[in-house]
């Protein structure tokens, strides 16, 4: 229902503000806080300090977020190629196939992802295929969890874009791999951009699978957060946690300006 009063839109404005700041802002804001106490004994944090974030950008910490970045943008790379493959293979088939084979798609989505690292666990324990102890069984558990968003990003872009371009390309006299290089492919650049970013962004909070598949020499941070809270390192945890956050959304704002750019070439 439309608000077109002052009154209504500014009660409506209100109320979205303090469901936002309710669901998301207290939150954050009370991580934030965390982050930065020496003691919490009371409503509000008290000695505030830098030193749980000193503490946290050096030794494992520090290469727990570098095992994270590098596992996140290794899976949501390959996740993005088989995805806008696989989107692109099926997307002129009859519905009924094509809902069947999207539905295979999206099952590691509603698994849970606890599942999902056992599954791998029993599946790659025993030869030929032995990738229990690996850093690839990792990067492996991160690209099921997040292989279902990558392709229903891609799919629905590729629904988006009308036909008439690749048709008006072959009229000229272009060959497939022109029309696919040249054609479809700038302008899916918005949809494939828009899914490695969500896909990344699963991949560095993952940790029900992650936890239990990773080898002792490849923690990522969400791993790393949940055993500092665990023993009762909450402070740092919470540290760690807004260094996640802030690497998370630099790499994702890095992103979002790749489209503008492309755009004003």
């Amino acid at each position: 229902m439309l608000v077109w009063s002052k009154s209504g839109k500014a009660a409506a404005w209100t109320l979205l503000a303090l469901l936002v700041g309710g669901v998301y802002g207290l939150p954050i804001g009370m991580i934030a806080l965390a982050s930065i106490a020496g003691q919490w004994n009371g409503a509000l944090p008290s000695h505030l300090t830098l030193a749980n974030y000193s503490v946290a950008l050096t030794g494992d910490p520090g290469a727990q977020l570098r095992v994270s970045v590098i596992t996140g943008l290794v899976a949501s790379s390959v996740a993005l190629t088989l995805g806008a493959w696989a989107a692109l293979a099926l997307r002129n088939l009859p519905t009924l196939p094509k809902r069947a084979l999207d539905l295979l798609f999206f099952i590691p989505s509603a698994v849970p992802s606890v599942s999902v690292g056992l599954g791998l666990l029993v599946a790659f324990s025993q030869p030929p295929m032995l990738l229990n102890g690996t850093t690839l069984i990792v990067m492996l558990a991160h690209f099921i969890l997040i292989s279902a968003f990558t392709y229903g990003n891609v799919s629905a872009g590729l629904s988006r874009i009308a036909p008439e371009y690749e048709q008006m390309a072959a009229s000229l006299g272009a060959r497939p791999a022109y029309r696919l290089w040249h054609v479809l492919l700038p302008l899916m650049r918005p949809y494939l951009l828009a899914a490695f970013s969500l896909s990344f962004a699963l991949s560095m909070g993952e940790l029900g699978a992650t936890v239990m598949v990773y080898p002792p020499g490849w923690v990522t941070l969400p791993v790393g957060i949940f055993a500092l809270t665990d023993r009762g390192d909450v402070f740092e945890g919470a540290a760690l946690t807004m260094i996640l956050t802030a690497a998370t959304l630099a790499v994702l704002i890095g992103l979002s300006l790749v489209p503008n750019k492309a755009a004003t070439r």
